[in-house]
This record gives structure tokens, sequence and C-alpha cells, in this order.
């Protein structure tokens, strides 16, 4: 018999067991051989049985998350101390209490947002007579927070500039609606009555700027930064309701809303 008579082995038809087709399978019917082991229509294992089916994925119907609109916010303020030419033990500052939402007395710096025309420290100065009833002048740069929050569906990037300021006149008063109380603090009592970190810091760095005024006096403190009068206004993250302007009254200085802390 001639190599090409040879009878070829015999091809077994049907699938390896355990290997499976490339393209999908074919529709088998119940008078098949193999009917038994189609697969039967269903939820797959990892699905539960009742967990609702899964939508479809639309990729043109997708609807894109909804981002937070940024905006960013300036604002100036001040720590006024009286008594900032005598010793360390007669020296008081000027802090504002506002009760948050557990019920907590936070205390920390007259601050406010820096309006259309304002420089930095003409804010300070404002905002400090607007919350506290005083009124003060600018010594020297303390220096500058920064920090994020979200409210009123935006995102909000704020600064802060804050100035060592000399108490000039006035009464405390907490007339403010947005002021709970004002206090006349003693200046070594700040590190533990002042609520937030970067506050009691700027509170060490108006200490040495005090020494170094107390010792070589008014030309040895650092020139203020420059700031220019705000050209736009900024949007402001809540809406604040300003007291009526009250005439201080010159060489006064109490405590304006009871007892202090």
């Amino acid at each position: 018999m001639s190599e090409g008579e040879r009878a070829k082995p015999r091809r077994r038809r049907g699938r390896r067991r355990g290997r499976r087709s490339a393209g999908p399978p074919e529709a088998s019917t119940s008078d098949t051989p193999n009917a038994a082991t189609a697969p039967r229509p269903g939820p797959s294992p990892s699905h539960h049985p009742d967990a609702p089916a899964k939508p479809t994925s639309n990729r043109q119907g997708r609807r894109p998350p909804d981002r937070l609109r940024t905006v960013h916010e300036t604002s100036a303020g001040g720590l006024v101390i009286d008594g900032i030419d005598g010793p360390k033990d007669g020296q008081v500052a000027a802090l504002i209490g506002r009760v948050d939402r557990r019920g907590r007395m936070l205390w920390s710096l007259p601050k406010g947002h820096i309006e259309q025309g304002e420089t930095a420290e003409q804010t300070a100065i404002r905002e400090v007579a607007e919350e506290t009833g005083i009124q003060g002048s600018v010594l020297a740069a303390l220096g500058s927070i920064d920090y994020w929050f979200v409210t009123e569906g935006r995102r909000v990037h704020k600064t802060v500039h804050h100035y060592l300021m000399r108490f000039l006149d006035g009464e405390l008063s907490d007339e403010d609606v947005e002021v709970t109380e004002v206090a006349w603090v003693p200046l070594v009592d700040l590190p533990s009555r002042l609520a937030y970190a970067d506050e009691r810091k700027l509170a060490e760095v108006a200490g040495e700027l005090i020494d170094k005024l107390q010792t070589d006096g008014p030309g040895s403190l650092p020139p203020l930064p420059h700031s220019a009068p705000r050209r736009r206004p900024q949007t402001h993250s809540h809406t604040r309701n300003r007291r009526s302007e009250d005439t201080p009254q010159p060489g006064r200085r109490a405590n304006g809303c009871g007892q202090g802390p």
C-alpha cells in the first residue's frame, strides 16, 4: 500500500472537555443530545436574585457629575492690644466668641471681607470696630491664613490677613449679629483661649513683635506689606447684617457682653 493510500487517522469531532469556543454558544434544542449541558437562562452566580437589574450603560445619555464652583474670598482682621506699651501682665487682647453647632463657645480674632475700594489694613480697622465696638490702629502684619470649605453649593478658598493693632478708644460691644460675646483676654491666656491653632501661632508672633516694640521702638517693626485697594466686589459666603454705627467713648475699655471669659 502506497503512502497516499494509507488510512488517515480519524478526526475526533466535538469540543475537547473543558475548552470553550471563542464565539457565543449556539442555541440548542430539547431533542438534541447536548441539551442538558446547554446553559440555562437566569441570574449569574455573582448576582443576587433579589437585587435590581443593572441598567444598561448609555455613554451618550450619561450625565456628568455636578462640579462645585470654586470661588476665592479675601478677608482681614486684627489682634487689638490694650496696654501694649506697658508690662506684659497688664496687656489684654480683644476677642470675639461664637457658638458652634455643638453649643461650644469658640473664641477667635475679629475679621471680615475686604470690600471694594478698601485695602486690607482698612478692612481690619473697620471689621474690628463692627465686631467689637472698639477702635484700633495697625502697627504690623502678623501673617495670613488660608483654608477651604464648602457652602451654598460652592467650594470656597478663603485667605485672611491679620494685623497687630494698638487699642485707641471705645467700649466692647456684642451688637453684631454674628458675634455672641466679646471680651478682653489677658495676652498670656491667648494660647489656651483661642480655638484655632493658626490663630494661636499668630498670637505667638504678636508677642515677639510686642517685645521688639518695647525694646527698640516702633521703627524696629517690619514694614507693612503693600496692600492695594480692592477693585472688584467679591462673593461673600454668607450675608452679613451689620449693626448701626455707634459713637465710641474715648478712653473707655470695658467688656460689653456681661461676664467675660
